[in-house]
């Protein structure tokens, strides 16, 4: 996996070799069946035109496929060939060639165009199989994988179109002709539901979209023509006229950002075409010819990193002028059991005031189990397993540049599942966990120099899973299980060493997920022992029993809490079906119930969740 470095990303994105939605920058790729390599990929500069480049090769050669993206993979489905059940991706920030990604849920899909998708998903509507067909599948960008069902189309069909907004999926036009818009809510499942219909029946369109409108053109219904559709994505109703291609032409490539949509090649009444044409969005109208294929071909889109799907509110992009203390939380390690299966390396970073979804930040150690604590600029992660033994490794990382961990030190025993999340801006502070028999102890380390972690006491009782926070002074420790689920919260003073003390009790025993503000604790959802969505807090200052907080957007266990002084997420975890990308969050000095926050880069649970920002430094 790939590792930015803040300046070198500022950089391409303000020279648009890489994606920006500021300002519609970015590049856009193509695969390439047709031209003088039939498994050439292309890249576009969608700000600038010009001649397009070489960007790599796919795995197989092949022709008709579909392309989907999310802002960092480009993904190249299906198509026409021996191979045509093979999903290739790239990713879209470096040239080279394809990997294999998965497979289809059907083995011929033939042709199909269009970006359908979000930073999350990308879909698929129709294609040949070898006939029409009116399957809907799915894959999830963040891991590789096999397509997934989602459904039905309206009707059977192949050579449709294809746009999108972050919310809804729309699929125009097809062969046999007719004039069919679907549409689908990305984030679900389930089938097609009928939009209205376009201004003709036609097959071998293309499809952009600047997550308003969407634009349909490059028509053939049989006849070529240059006619451009338009439809507003949120509601539903007939297409409209938009404007005119430059020449009438069927079978053309896309691409867009949420300026421009380009129609690239496609073939004419004779031959194929190596025009691309460039339309604005806010204006319609007849499209410019924006530049050339390096050959005449009908290409695909197969990168398209600022489509109508993805703007602002889905990336958080690094910021070049980080602040210790901003609001950063990471979500570090653990295991995807539904995606790539067994324990994951990925540190997904979160920008805590900001709603929005993670971003990666680099790669720690893959195991899951493992605890974390944090001051201003650093997170250190320690013990877990990897994959199959206890560990006792402790790595770290620092909060201010996108990068892998290093290694710190070691816990004075192999050791998994013990809490996390305590501590202030000197001292990292966990407890418990097991060896794998259950343990009592509270060991800490000191951020600012690397080394073995140090004895600081024990707590009560020989538990693991233990929700630790922390306030100025006092760090906390809640719950967890020790042959059974507990609800004892206990406290220690962070600066000095001893045994915890007692509290008092969570409302509900169980393994919950911790956060905390100067002032307040927060316990979030767990295993009671089934899967829990109750909240309940603790004043850190005071003595007594948790009162009851609010819920949840859904039961959920496993997760890791992030905060800052305001603000409290409740980071992925295990939810009913399997591991989830959702991220709930509350503002803790208020009462009420979890909302949606945003989603992860991958679907994953038994991580750690650590900030520049929590309860222990705010004092």
């Amino acid at each position: 996996m790939a590792v930015w470095d803040i300046k070198e990303r500022n950089e391409l994105a303000r020279g648009s070799k890489y994606l920006s939605n500021v300002n519609g920058s970015g590049r856009i790729l193509y695969s390439y069946p047709g031209g003088s390599n039939g498994k050439g990929i292309q890249s576009l500069n969608i700000t600038n035109g010009g001649t397009s480049t070489d960007f790599g090769e796919m795995t197989v050669d092949r022709g008709s496929s579909a392309g989907m993206s999310s802002t960092t993979r480009g993904v190249c489905a299906n198509g026409s060939g021996p191979d045509s059940n093979v999903i290739d991706y790239v990713t879209i920030a470096s040239e080279g060639n394809a990997a294999d990604f998965g497979d289809s849920t059907i083995t011929v899909r033939d042709p199909n165009h269009g970006t359908i998708g979000n930073s999350t998903r990308g879909i698929r509507m129709g294609g040949a199989s070898p006939g029409k067909s009116n399957v809907i599948d799915f894959i999830t960008f963040a891991h590789v994988g096999n397509a997934t069902d989602f459904g039905d189309a309206t009707t059977t069909r192949r050579s449709s179109a294809g746009a999108s907004s972050k919310t809804r999926g729309l699929s125009a036009g097809g062969a046999v002709a007719n004039d069919i818009i679907d549409f689908i809510t990305m984030a679900t499942t389930g089938n097609a539901t009928d939009f209205g219909d376009l201004t003709e029946t036609n097959h071998s369109l293309n499809g952009n979209s600047n997550g308003r409108i969407a634009t349909f053109g490059g028509m053939n219904s049989p006849a070529l023509k240059a006619i451009v559709d338009t439809v507003t994505i949120s509601t539903a109703g007939n297409a409209t006229d938009f404007g005119d291609l430059s020449v009438a032409r069927g079978d053309p490539g896309d691409g867009c950002n949420s300026v421009k949509g380009a129609t690239i090649g496609g073939y004419l009444a004779e031959a194929a075409s190596n025009v691309i044409d460039m339309h604005i969005f806010a204006t319609g109208g007849t499209a410019t010819d924006y530049g050339d294929t390096p050959d005449a071909a009908t290409p695909r889109n197969m990168g398209n990193p600022a489509h109508g799907g993805i703007n602002l509110d889905d990336i958080q992009l690094p910021s070049v002028t980080y602040m210790p203390g901003s609001g950063r939380g990471f979500t570090n390690a653990g295991t995807n059991s539904g995606g790539s299966g067994g324990s994951i390396d990925r540190i997904q970073l979160t920008h805590i005031p900001t709603l929005g979804n993670a971003i990666d930040f680099g790669n720690a150690v893959a195991r899951q189990l493992v605890g974390g604590v944090s001051s201003l600029t650093r997170t250190v992660i320690m013990g877990g397993e990897d994959p199959d033994a206890v560990i006792d490794t402790i790595d770290s990382f620092e909060h201010s540049s996108l990068g892998n961990t290093a290694d710190f030190g070691n816990l004075s025993a192999v050791r998994r599942n013990m809490s996390g999340g305590g501590g202030n801006s000197t001292r990292g502070v966990f407890a418990g966990g097991n060896t794998p028999s259950l343990v009592d102890i509270i060991e800490f380390i000191t951020f600012a120099s690397a080394g073995n972690a140090t004895d600081f006491g024990n707590i009560t009782t020989a538990t693991e899973g233990v929700a630790t926070c922390s306030g100025g002074t006092r760090t906390v420790h809640g719950g967890g299980y020790a042959g059974g689920e507990v609800n004892t919260i206990e406290f220690t003073t962070t600066a000095s060493t001893g045994n915890a003390a007692d509290f008092g009790d969570l409302t509900d025993a169980r393994r919950a997920t911790p956060a905390s503000s100067l002032i307040r604790a927060v316990f979030m959802g767990g295993y009671s022992p089934g899967r829990i969505n109750i909240i309940d807090y603790i004043t850190i200052a005071s003595t007594g029993d948790a009162a009851d907080f609010g819920d949840l957007t859904v039961a959920r266990a496993a997760g890791s809490g992030l905060s800052n002084s305001i603000r409290a997420i409740h980071s992925g975890g295990e939810i009913s079906g399997g591991d989830t990308v959702n991220q709930d969050y509350i503002t803790i000095a208020t009462t009420g119930d979890a909302a949606d926050f945003g989603d992860l880069v991958e679907a994953s649970q038994y991580h750690s969740g650590t900030s520049d920002s929590h309860g222990g430094l705010s004092g």
